[in-house]
């Protein structure tokens, strides 16, 4: 279990991103996260693995403080979080083989694999991970070589060579069409299903009703929200999202 008590952010230039939020996720949970841009949930995300850190409160996954962790313990415990980020995070240039590849930089030596040395156990889970989200025959093309949908799917099989316990999807859907959002959105699902925690930010009320388990919403960094999708009615939504989001709301339902 995932426990975030009194967690709060405050950057250097006096932007306070989170203020007091507290929630457990629990083994197997497909949490969506949701807000309007700026409401904390990027950040959210990384503090959970530290990307960022936090200014208070603590993070407990599996009764093990993440905020305390130091550098050594901390490399282990990334392990077993994947990341999928919103804009792909990938290494353009790099062919797509590479940049799955990178996902296991937590296990091998670093120097070997600064020199692009990989055993070939690691090369096959990399084609297994691409088979996996219907993308094995891009092994090697070029990232920047590749559609938005199919540079998500190298992001998700990225965390995929991980083996992890859990993934954090940072808004993986934002910048693609519908269509492409629900293929991404069911590899994750998949995923979920098999045991793997996942959660995912999300701004879309569609998705959120169709993919997650439990909601958690924010605004202005403060926690509005806890429960499941069917409890965000009209008011609800309002409370979240602002008047004038009601036209969206209609939009996306």
């Amino acid at each position: 279990m995932l426990k975030i008590q009194n967690l709060s952010k405050t950057y250097p230039n006096g932007t306070q991103a989170l203020k007091n939020v507290s929630f457990d996720v629990k083994d197997g949970e497909f949490l969506v996260v949701i807000g309007l841009s700026g409401s904390g949930k990027s950040t959210l995300l990384r503090c959970i693995n530290r990307l960022i850190e936090p200014t208070e409160g603590k993070i407990f996954w599996d009764d093990v403080d993440i905020t305390a962790a130091p550098p050594a313990e901390l490399r282990r415990i990334r392990r077993k979080i994947g990341m999928v980020f919103q804009q792909f995070n990938l290494v353009k240039r790099s062919s797509v083989m590479t940049n799955v590849l990178s996902g296991r930089l937590g296990y091998v030596n670093p120097w070997t694999s600064l020199l692009g040395i990989w055993a070939q156990e690691d090369k096959q889970r990399a084609l297994q991970a691409l088979d996996r989200v219907g993308i094995a025959d891009k092994a090697y093309s070029r990232a920047d070589a590749l559609s938005g949908g199919q540079q998500q799917r190298v992001g998700i099989a990225r965390a995929l060579m991980q083996d992890p316990k859990l993934i954090l999807a940072d808004e993986p859907v934002a910048s693609l069409d519908p269509v492409l959002s629900h293929s991404i959105l069911q590899y994750l699902e998949g995923l979920n299903k098999e045991g793997i925690t996942v959660i995912c930010s999300l701004h879309f009320l569609d998705l959120v009703h169709r993919y997650a388990t439990r909601v958690v919403a924010l605004k202005d960094g403060v926690k509005v929200f806890e429960g499941s999708a069917k409890e965000i009615d009209r008011a609800k939504f309002k409370e979240i999202y602002g008047e004038e989001a009601q036209e969206v709301r209609a939009a996306s339902l």
